[in-house]
Protein backbone atom coordinates (compact mmCIF):
# COMPACT_ATOMS: atom_id res chain seq x y z
CA UNK A 1 0.00 0.00 0.00
CA UNK A 2 1.23 3.40 -0.90
CA UNK A 3 1.97 5.69 2.10
CA UNK A 4 0.09 8.49 0.41
CA UNK A 5 -3.09 6.45 0.45
CA UNK A 6 -3.08 6.23 4.27
CA UNK A 7 -5.21 8.96 5.63
CA UNK A 8 -3.39 11.41 7.94
CA UNK A 9 -5.61 12.09 10.96
CA UNK A 10 -3.19 14.18 13.02
CA UNK A 11 -4.87 17.43 12.07
CA UNK A 12 -8.41 16.25 12.77
CA UNK A 13 -10.30 17.99 15.54
CA UNK A 14 -10.89 15.94 18.68
CA UNK A 15 -7.93 13.63 18.23
CA UNK A 16 -6.02 13.63 21.53
CA UNK A 17 -2.38 14.48 21.61
CA UNK A 18 0.04 12.14 23.41
CA UNK A 19 0.20 14.60 26.32
CA UNK A 20 -3.58 14.61 26.64
CA UNK A 21 -3.59 10.80 26.55
CA UNK A 22 -0.98 10.67 29.35
CA UNK A 23 -2.99 13.13 31.44
CA UNK A 24 -6.11 11.05 30.90
CA UNK A 25 -4.26 7.87 31.91
CA UNK A 26 -2.96 9.62 35.04
CA UNK A 27 -6.49 10.71 36.00
CA UNK A 28 -7.77 7.15 35.51
CA UNK A 29 -4.95 5.78 37.69
CA UNK A 30 -5.63 8.39 40.38
CA UNK A 31 -9.32 7.45 40.40
CA UNK A 32 -8.41 3.78 40.63
CA UNK A 33 -5.99 4.46 43.51
CA UNK A 34 -8.71 6.45 45.35
CA UNK A 35 -11.20 3.63 44.78
CA UNK A 36 -8.73 1.03 46.03
CA UNK A 37 -7.87 3.19 49.04
CA UNK A 38 -11.56 3.42 49.91
CA UNK A 39 -11.97 -0.34 49.52
CA UNK A 40 -8.87 -0.95 51.65
CA UNK A 41 -10.19 1.34 54.40
CA UNK A 42 -13.53 -0.51 54.38
CA UNK A 43 -11.78 -3.89 54.42
CA UNK A 44 -9.68 -2.80 57.41
CA UNK A 45 -12.83 -1.67 59.24
CA UNK A 46 -14.49 -4.99 58.45
CA UNK A 47 -11.45 -6.90 59.70
CA UNK A 48 -11.39 -4.84 62.90
CA UNK A 49 -15.09 -5.58 63.41
CA UNK A 50 -14.47 -9.30 62.87
CA UNK A 51 -11.62 -9.24 65.36
CA UNK A 52 -13.88 -7.60 67.95
CA UNK A 53 -16.61 -10.18 67.27
CA UNK A 54 -14.08 -13.01 67.61
CA UNK A 55 -12.84 -11.62 70.93
CA UNK A 56 -16.39 -11.39 72.25
CA UNK A 57 -17.16 -14.94 71.10
CA UNK A 58 -13.90 -16.25 72.60
CA UNK A 59 -14.83 -14.62 75.91
CA UNK A 60 -18.31 -16.19 75.78
CA UNK A 61 -16.77 -19.56 74.89
CA UNK A 62 -14.42 -19.37 77.89
CA UNK A 63 -17.36 -18.47 80.15
CA UNK A 64 -19.40 -21.40 78.85
CA UNK A 65 -16.44 -23.78 79.27
CA UNK A 66 -16.06 -22.69 82.88
CA UNK A 67 -19.80 -23.16 83.41
CA UNK A 68 -19.63 -26.62 81.83
CA UNK A 69 -16.67 -27.57 84.03
CA UNK A 70 -18.59 -26.44 87.10
CA UNK A 71 -21.66 -28.42 86.02
CA UNK A 72 -19.54 -31.54 85.43
CA UNK A 73 -17.96 -31.20 88.88
CA UNK A 74 -21.39 -30.81 90.45
CA UNK A 75 -22.72 -33.82 88.53
CA UNK A 76 -19.72 -35.91 89.62
CA UNK A 77 -20.23 -35.02 93.27
CA UNK A 78 -23.95 -35.81 93.03
CA UNK A 79 -23.18 -39.09 91.26
CA UNK A 80 -20.73 -40.06 94.03
CA UNK A 81 -23.38 -39.20 96.60
CA UNK A 82 -25.94 -41.29 94.68
CA UNK A 83 -23.59 -44.30 94.50
CA UNK A 84 -22.84 -43.97 98.22
CA UNK A 85 -26.57 -43.86 99.07
CA UNK A 86 -27.33 -46.80 96.76
CA UNK A 87 -24.59 -48.89 98.34
CA UNK A 88 -25.82 -47.99 101.81
CA UNK A 89 -29.39 -48.82 100.81
CA UNK A 90 -28.37 -52.18 99.35
CA UNK A 91 -26.33 -52.94 102.47
CA UNK A 92 -29.28 -52.05 104.71
CA UNK A 93 -31.59 -54.17 102.53
CA UNK A 94 -29.24 -57.16 102.73
CA UNK A 95 -28.88 -56.73 106.52
CA UNK A 96 -32.65 -56.58 106.87
CA UNK A 97 -33.07 -59.73 104.74
CA UNK A 98 -30.47 -61.52 106.87
CA UNK A 99 -32.27 -60.51 110.04
CA UNK A 100 -35.63 -61.63 108.64
CA UNK A 101 -34.14 -64.95 107.58
CA UNK A 102 -32.58 -65.44 110.99
CA UNK A 103 -35.84 -64.57 112.77
CA UNK A 104 -37.74 -66.89 110.42
CA UNK A 105 -35.39 -69.74 111.26
CA UNK A 106 -35.81 -69.08 115.03
CA UNK A 107 -39.59 -68.94 114.64
CA UNK A 108 -39.56 -72.15 112.66
CA UNK A 109 -37.60 -73.83 115.47
CA UNK A 110 -40.18 -72.74 118.07
CA UNK A 111 -43.28 -73.32 115.92
CA UNK A 112 -42.12 -76.40 114.08
CA UNK A 113 -42.54 -76.94 110.34
CA UNK A 114 -46.05 -75.48 110.27
CA UNK A 115 -44.90 -72.08 108.91
CA UNK A 116 -45.56 -71.45 105.21
CA UNK A 117 -42.56 -71.18 102.87
CA UNK A 118 -43.86 -67.83 101.54
CA UNK A 119 -42.61 -66.21 104.73
CA UNK A 120 -39.03 -66.99 103.79
CA UNK A 121 -36.74 -63.93 103.79
CA UNK A 122 -36.02 -64.17 100.06
CA UNK A 123 -39.73 -63.53 99.34
CA UNK A 124 -40.97 -61.20 102.07
CA UNK A 125 -44.58 -60.08 101.58
CA UNK A 126 -45.03 -56.61 100.14
CA UNK A 127 -41.77 -56.52 98.17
Amino acid sequence: MDPYEIEDTSDWLGTPTPLEMYKHSCLMLENEVLELTTQLRKARQDIFGLIEMHAAEAKECARLRAELKEAKEKWNSEHIRYVHLMNKSKGDHMARNSLVAELYQRLKVYEGDSLPESMLASNPPGE
